[in-house]
């Protein structure tokens, strides 16, 4: 039997009705702490966070607690599986398997190459390909539960058939990604009917850490609000064409 993980936990601030929960799976090296600003932030309008710990090591005994969050109905809904780096390989995956109570997916940084990476010479090159967001570099650089080195192991998944996957994805990848460049991560992405890839621009690795962090979260709170009116996503906020609605007066 798989042993429980530990959570790491943010709630919606006392008196504010909660309005879903995501469920983070970290990347390589990280821990559900490292999550804390991202977790803080998305609390904060009202959205109940649950991290866990990077998958990579041992599996099972993860992502099967990630599953049992997912259909925990004391957690409210929409129930939303959060992967980076590795954790989106394991969050696909849990989606392809149809696994109860999740109601959509949202895959950052995903690893496209699955043999191991060039080793980086320093601890400054590691932080360089993951972030350049000097409060998280600080994070990480003091962080004793943080693996470095992490980054250069080959992916320890497959990614899974996109096209299995039948809820709602929105994906973050950052521009200046050079573990799992756009290009490679847009055309892998192809293969998922409906996705939405958003990039963010000058960021790196870690897209919900770099400096582009507070982007990345309006930008995934703009989704969830999305979701809880509807599957079909349709959109809230529209920029209007002032020219034709001139033509309309």
């Amino acid at each position: 039997m798989s042993s429980p993980q530990p959570v790491h936990a943010w709630d919606e601030p006392e008196g504010i009705a909660p309005r879903g929960t995501l469920v983070v799976l970290p990347g390589r090296g990280e821990h559900g702490g490292v999550y804390e600003r991202f977790g803080r932030r998305v609390a904060a309008d009202g959205y109940r966070v649950r991290a866990l710990t990077d998958p990579s090591p041992d599996p099972e005994p993860v992502t099967d607690q990630a599953a049992k969050l997912l259909r925990d109905e004391t957690l409210p809904s929409p129930r939303v599986l959060v992967g980076s780096d590795a954790g989106a390989l394991y969050a696909a995956s849990l989606a392809a398997r149809g696994t109860p109570g999740l109601d959509a997916l949202i895959l950052v940084g995903l690893p496209t190459a699955p043999h191991a990476t060039a080793p980086v010479p320093d601890w400054e090159a590691e932080l360089d390909q993951r972030t350049a967001c000097p409060t998280h570099r600080g994070r990480l650089t003091s962080d004793d539960a943080f693996r470095r080195d992490a980054l250069t192991a080959p992916a320890p998944a497959e990614l899974p058939a996109l096209d299995g996957i039948s809820v709602p994805v929105l994906a973050l990848h950052g521009t200046d990604d050079t573990v799992s460049p756009l290009p490679e991560a847009a055309r892998a992405y192809r293969a998922l009917p409906g996705v939405e890839l958003v990039s963010l621009a000058r960021t790196r690795h870690d897209a919900l850490n770099d400096i582009t962090h507070r982007t990345a979260a309006a930008t995934i709170v703009l989704f969830l609000e999305r979701l809880r009116l509807s599957p079909d996503l349709a959109p809230i906020a529209v920029r209007e064409d002032l020219a034709v609605r001139e033509d309309l007066a």
